[in-house]
């Protein structure tokens, strides 16, 4: 195992950062372990939707969970308002960072994600698990 942290700036997408940090670093299978930060736009597709929702104003990133890989991220987020009223969905493009976004991954070096469509599952591409 192997862990990254990296920051993002004000500005870059969330989303899009870790992706980018995700393909230079070659990262086959991994999970989201820390992420704190503050957004000042998010996008996020709430659960059982097939469309997006699009928040403005200041946020804070409360939690942040997924699996991430070259081969596909599935990665959730919750954030709060100044009233501490928190929502939470799938991260998609379009989260702006506001202050900062501190990352820390960690790197499963033994193992593949990958994401595959069956037949009678869930309609969506799922996590696949494959040794090296």
């Amino acid at each position: 195992m192997k862990t990254h942290t990296f920051r993002l700036k004000p500005q870059q997408d969330l989303f899009d950062s870790i992706e980018e940090f995700i393909k230079q670093n070659n990262i086959e299978a991994g999970c989201v372990l820390s992420s704190v930060g503050s957004l000042t736009h998010a996008t996020l597709r709430l659960a059982n939707r097939g469309y997006y929702n699009d928040y403005d104003g200041h946020f804070e990133i409360v939690s942040m969970t997924g699996t991430v890989s070259i081969h596909g991220s599935h990665i959730h987020v919750a954030i709060s308002d100044g009233d501490g009223v928190t929502i939470g969905g799938h991260l998609v493009s379009g989260c702006k960072i506001y202050t900062t976004a501190e990352i820390i991954l960690l790197e499963l070096e033994d193992v593949v994600y990958k994401r595959e469509l069956f037949e009678n599952d869930s309609g969506y591409e799922e996590l696949v698990v494959y040794k090296k």
